[in-house]
């Protein structure tokens, strides 16, 4: 079970920090990832981290302002946001894939557990 956090209400140019935590034992074995989903379109990926941290890969319309991390002592991954644009407001969502390859995954249907999303909105 994932557990997102940290959504709210913020004005362009500030930073939010989302936070998801995993109810398992296992957490290192799963890659984690983060997407969004605005009203109106489909579901996109946003940021990935491999199973120990060490890798991180991003969409482009990101890529410099977020930040993705993880705590496999904490069983939580991270999203620091910054410099947010009106155009980041989505419902965020974490997920997570058991996954021992260096496939850098950013396809939804990659991904087999999913949190409960937040909402992220950003003002002008």
């Amino acid at each position: 079970q994932l557990q997102a956090s940290g959504g709210g209400l913020v004005q362009a140019g500030g930073s939010l920090r989302l936070s998801c935590a995993a109810s398992t034992r296992t957490f290192s074995n799963y890659r984690m990832g983060w997407f969004r989903q605005a009203p109106g379109k489909s579901r996109e990926f946003v940021a990935g981290v491999n199973r120990n941290g060490g890798t991180t890969y991003y969409a482009d319309s990101v890529k410099g302002r977020f930040t993705i991390s993880r705590d496999n002592a904490k069983n939580t991954v991270y999203l620091q946001m910054n410099s947010l644009k009106p155009e980041d407001t989505a419902v965020y969502y974490c997920a997570a894939r058991f996954d021992y390859t260096v496939l850098q995954r950013t396809d939804p249907s990659e991904y087999n557990y999913w949190g409960q999303g937040t909402l992220v909105t950003v003002s002008s």
